[in-house]
């Protein structure tokens, strides 16, 4: 999965999964997240040096977990970044993000069994 145009507001991050036509997505959940930070600069709550800042900081905290990033875990620091950014500019609650991160990954759970069935039935 690729997006291309409206990437120009996220700065040139050297770790971010790229093609020729721009950032490069394995799953959707990436693509939504990256989108979020975009709007978020292009409406003024996020300045690009705040998300760069941001980012690297996280990417930093990893490296020292002895986590380096290869590019395979990029967009969970992302992730991990924009609910930082969420709590520090009240927009969001570790608590709200906690209980919706449950609801995600539930969801998920039986969108993936959804797709197990339609797998099996298609044998």
């Amino acid at each position: 999965m690729s997006i291309s145009g409206r990437t120009e507001s996220i700065p040139d991050l050297h770790l971010m999964p790229r093609d020729d036509e721009g950032p490069v997505f394995d799953e959707p959940w990436q693509a939504q997240a990256f989108a979020t930070v975009v709007e978020l600069i292009e409406s003024g709550s996020l300045s690009r040096e705040e998300w760069a800042e941001t980012l690297g900081a996280v990417l930093k905290e990893a490296e020292l977990r002895g986590e380096f990033d290869t590019g395979e875990r990029y967009y969970e620091h992302w992730l991990t970044a924009i609910e930082h950014l969420a709590v520090a500019k009240d927009l969001a609650g570790w608590q709200e993000l906690e209980s919706e991160q449950r609801v995600i990954e539930e969801n998920d759970h039986h969108r993936r069994e959804h797709q197990r069935r339609g797998d099996r039935e298609r044998s």
